[in-house]
């Protein structure tokens, strides 16, 4: 069967509703109390109910993890840029960070609170920590598997590493630069609610914090829609930027 563009657009709202009928349906089946899994017209209720605290709390986690993801950014294309353009940073660095993004962050969020205290800061540094290492691997991939073949024949031609590096690795390293910032923001999201689950005094991760301790699963899950809603958003917006920046990168995806 032809998979057309119409049934591309829309099969992920057609596969929204029939999860949301489903779950819907499960909850009064089998009765489930709203204090144990809410049913999505109960969470549809608390939305309606708690907007204001809503979004308030959202656009507080929003521009915290915006801030983090800024942060891995420009951290993870410079180290990314040094670790792919050589071999030595490579071998040295690598392993040392591949060490450290195993850490768990939920580890790490009671030191930054002993450093920075609790609010503003361990949520944008638990943002940073969590994806900017998407950010540099994709980067250093990019530069390191350049083919030796157009490396020799731009050597050839008078062109220094530099050169090689900047006007044909970083443009060949775009696509894998946009994969990674559509992993890293939903990652700082993550990292923006643990810390403030963890340590927080405001914001979505202590909204949802407050609920569950109260027995509001209803207003925890809101709070849960709303993240996985932003963070769907800012995925969308980077896949936007990444068609039309890179639109050679992506030949043959019409689907059949």
């Amino acid at each position: 069967m032809k998979i057309t563009r119409t049934m591309e657009r829309w099969s992920p709202v057609v596969v929204l509703v029939a999860v949301l009928l489903l779950w819907q349906l499960i909850v009064m089946a089998f009765d489930i109390p709203e204090f144990i899994f809410p049913s999505p017209t109960q969470i549809a209720q608390q939305f309606n109910e708690f907007k204001v605290p809503l979004l308030e709390a959202a656009w507080k986690t929003f521009w915290v993890t915006m801030l983090g993801f800024a942060l891995s950014i420009v951290v993870g294309v410079m180290l990314g840029f040094l670790i792919g353009s050589s071999r030595l940073a490579y071998t040295a660095l690598y392993p040392l960070m591949v060490a450290f993004n195993a850490v768990p962050k939920a580890a790490v969020v009671p030191i930054l609170v002993v450093w920075f205290g609790i609010g503003l800061g361990p949520g944008v540094l638990t943002a940073f920590l969590i994806s900017f290492f998407p950010i540099t691997v994709n980067i250093a991939t990019g530069l390191a598997t350049l083919e030796p073949e157009l490396e020799d024949v731009l050597r050839v031609l008078g062109a220094k590493r530099w050169d090689v590096l900047i006007k044909v690795g970083l443009p060949r390293s775009m696509p894998y630069f946009y994969g990674s910032l559509k992993i890293a923001i939903t990652l700082a999201f993550v990292g923006t609610v643990l810390a403030e689950m963890t340590a927080g005094d405001s914001g979505i991760g202590y909204l949802m914090q407050t609920a569950g301790s109260q027995q509001r699963m209803s207003l925890a899950f809101a709070g849960l829609v709303t993240i996985g809603a932003m963070a769907m958003a800012m995925y969308e917006l980077f896949s936007w930027i990444e068609k039309r920046t890179t639109g050679w990168a992506h030949r043959g995806t019409q689907g059949e």
